[in-house]
């Protein structure tokens, strides 16, 4: 099959990315990639020894962040020998800049080598059972963007998406993670209460407005993908609260260092 023209583009932009990477941190080779959602920055702290980090805008076709929480960005980290490369925060396609800069770290990560990747974010529950704080496993995705990352009659197996054996190796490290099927709407308005009684309807029982777009490229891409939510609220109409992203970040901050710790568990276990 023959790339289409937008995908041949992507790539060639990804791998521009990947070469200014190696030039600025002087590391020619990562392992695994780490996204980092919303408020889970202090995250990464915990994940190993921090070799070189740029600004995000010095690699090429990357921008900053416009979200609070997104601190734009990228490190490379050694945990004991597995070299890891971490964004700190991401491009949504509701900032309006097209699907290939939501994807274009995916695409950058897979280029400099990572093999695996852990795709993050702050976002709502509808399990009354999930407080703020609580750590979800993704095992499947609704994609509701009504878009595709892909570009042309490109066809990828979404099975087993958010790798079995990941999970089972998190849920070894921690056997109280519970697992949920994520639903991406495109934002950046919340969802109503009636379009969380349709993600419920149809599966879902997580709700943010990233994660599985980047999912659906890294899998096209080969990379095995490891996918952790963190429940920052109650979806909308579920508390009788208003949302705001204010709480998505706290909630995020206040639970990012408990998550490093089992990042860190997992990548190590993936040495």
């Amino acid at each position: 099959m023959t790339d289409h023209p937008s995908t041949i583009e992507a790539h060639d932009r990804a791998s521009q990315a990947a070469a200014a990477l190696i030039e600025l941190t002087g590391i020619r080779h990562h392992d695994v990639a780490v996204v980092l959602g919303s408020g889970w920055v202090s995250a990464a702290e915990a994940l190993g020894t921090t070799v070189a980090e740029v600004e995000m805008t010095q690699l090429p076709f990357f921008t900053s962040p416009v979200v609070a929480g997104h601190a734009g960005r990228v490190r490379s980290i050694d945990a004991d020998g597995v070299r890891v490369l971490v964004f700190f925060g991401r491009t949504h396609l509701y900032e309006e800049r097209g699907v290939d800069a939501v994807t274009h770290g995916v695409r950058t990560a897979a280029a400099a080598g990572c093999r695996t990747i852990v795709l993050t974010n702050g976002c709502g529950g509808l399990d009354p059972s999930w407080q703020p704080g609580t750590p979800v496993l993704i095992k499947d995705h609704l994609n509701l963007t009504g878009t595709s990352p892909l570009h042309g009659a490109h066809f990828v197996d979404l099975t087993d998406l958010y790798s079995s054996r990941l999970r089972e190796i998190c849920k070894r490290l921690d056997p109280t993670l519970a697992e949920g099927i994520y639903g991406q709407f495109r934002g950046p308005m919340y969802e109503t209460p009636a379009e969380i009684a349709m993600l419920r309807a149809i599966g879902g029982n997580l709700v943010g407005m990233s994660t599985a777009l980047e999912a659906i490229v890294a899998r096209s891409l080969g990379m095995e993908i490891l996918g952790i939510s963190l429940v920052t609220n109650l979806a909308a109409g579920m508390s009788g609260q208003a949302l705001n992203h204010e709480e998505v970040l706290a909630a995020g901050t206040a639970a990012s260092t408990a998550m490093g710790g089992l990042l860190s568990r997992v990548i190590r276990e993936l040495g």
